[in-house]
């Protein structure tokens, strides 16, 4: 009887700990015990940054760097360096940022991909927060330098706005990515001026290429998170999360994803034309294709972890693309 007693209790406490995390009377996610998960590594921190994300900051400084070559031959390393880092850092700002608001909501317990760090409990919540804010504050310093390098003081209200845009994306009292405009975040923030702001500090000049690009980069940011929001539809359902897959639907989100990431190409034979050498972005297809094919056809949401990746690798080949185009055309 007591060996009985003991596996029930065995079989009730292996129960409770595989149950998904759920939110707690007071708002904040009830977690499991963190002595009883494996303990915090170098890689869980570089696995919160999404590195699967970080091409959508590059690929815009990139076209912007081309473009800005075909209006000044000079190349401004130093700038264009700057506007990477700034990129970069807000990239990563915005993924431990949005790691934070999503754990303390709770919103994270149901999500199909890889554990983020505030929702398992492994770290602190104001660790992430925190970690979340020196990539901003690095971003911030970075920009500051571009903006006394071109004396450009008008860029100090944009790189502002582009940090609160960032912050208000999940976090405050109502985050409108919660409110199906994270795709407009995207599409204005890591395509428009991502790209036009590589281009303008380098050459003060925004030649039609560069709009070209940036639409083009755009599309391909907001085709991402079409795909990771398509992932997570279900679980966002749960916990009130409307993005603008949850408000359009599945079948909706796979037909708008397949136009985001096919319409650039139409840009792209349209800059082909006048750079020849823009005619290798085709290439970006080999991971464009086979991610339309997932998410028309995929049989579990972690497959379009897969579809995920290789959109970024197909905006930064095509970018990588357009960049040796402009480069070629101006020297």
């Amino acid at each position: 009887m007591a060996n009985r007693k003991s596996q029930n209790r065995t079989k009730k406490t292996a129960s409770a700990s595989a149950r998904p995390v759920t939110r707690s009377r007071s708002g904040n996610p009830a977690r499991r015990p963190v002595e009883a998960q494996a303990p915090v590594t170098a890689g869980d921190w570089i696995g919160a940054a999404r590195p699967r994300t970080l091409p959508l900051a590059i690929a815009p400084v990139l076209v912007g760097t081309g473009a800005a070559r075909l209006g000044d031959p000079q190349f401004h390393w130093v700038i264009a360096l700057a506007c990477l880092a700034v990129a970069v850092c807000l990239q990563i700002g915005v993924n431990f940022t949005n790691d934070y608001s999503d754990g303390v909501r709770g919103t994270d317990a149901h999500r199909v991909g890889p554990a983020r760090l505030t929702a398992s409990g492994r770290v602190s919540a104001k660790s992430v927060l925190y970690t979340g804010l020196a990539f901003f504050a690095l971003a911030a310093i970075a920009g500051l330098g571009i903006v006394i390098r071109t004396q450009q003081w008008w860029m100090i209200v944009v790189g502002a706005v582009c940090i609160v845009a960032a912050w208000f994306y999940t976090g405050g009292k109502r985050p409108y990515g919660y409110n199906a405009l994270g795709e407009v975040f995207v599409f204005v923030f890591f395509g428009l001026v991502a790209t036009l702001g590589t281009t303008w500090v380098q050459s003060l000049k925004l030649p039609q290429e560069a709009w070209i690009g940036a639409v083009a980069v755009g599309l391909f940011a907001c085709a991402v998170l079409l795909a990771n929001n398509l992932r997570d539809i279900d679980q966002d359902r749960v916990v009130g999360k409307r993005t603008l897959t949850v408000v359009i639907g599945r079948r909706a989100t796979q037909i708008l994803y397949t136009l985001f990431v096919i319409l650039p190409f139409l840009g792209l034979v349209l800059l082909a034309l006048f750079y020849p050498v823009a005619w290798i972005g085709l290439l970006a297809l080999l991971a464009i294709l086979p991610a339309v094919v997932i998410v028309w056809a995929y049989g579990k949401p972690g497959e379009l972890v897969i579809a995920l990746a290789l959109t970024s690798l197909g905006t930064l080949l095509y970018a990588g693309a357009l960049f040796w185009a402009f480069i070629a055309n101006a020297v």
